[in-house]
């Protein structure tokens, strides 16, 4: 079953991507001052959403078609794992977002820090999601 294999693929890279930025990503940016903290942080959380988003997406959708083609309700609890992110990003973590992408870097402080120490805590979350998704797809795929 393709569709389902698909989900369990971009589930995986999803939760490595997320990973990546818990493990490796963020601790090297609090290495730096503040300035570059947040000068960093910017376009890196833009790449980063533009390369998870959709992954989320598609794999959603890949979940729901493998829950709709065998009936296996795993399928289609992956999938709501996967969409979960959409809205925890939306309700969660999009204040914390919107004022560090308002903070001119000029002005970056141990505010600043502390706002992306918190970014990184949610984001954690993130990875959290996508790793239970992936787990859930890959056992959905053993039955």
């Amino acid at each position: 079953m393709l569709a389902g294999q698909l989900a369990l693929i971009l589930a995986a890279v999803f939760f490595g991507a997320a990973l990546y930025v818990n493990v490796a990503e963020q601790p090297a940016r609090l290495t730096l001052d503040d300035r570059a903290l947040v000068t960093e942080w910017k376009p890196a959380y833009k790449r980063g959403a533009a390369m998870q988003a959709p992954l989320a997406v598609a794999g959603c959708v890949l979940g729901l078609l493998a829950w709709w083609q065998t009936g296996i309700w795993q399928w289609l609890l992956g999938a709501i794992l996967m969409i979960a992110n959409w809205p925890y990003t939306l309700l969660v973590i999009l204040p914390t977002n919107n004022k560090l992408m308002a903070t001119d870097p000029a002005s970056a402080d141990a505010d600043t820090r502390t706002r992306v120490e918190r970014w990184g805590r949610l984001h954690a979350v993130r990875t959290i999601f996508g790793f239970a998704a992936a787990l859930v797809f890959l056992w959905a795929s053993l039955r």
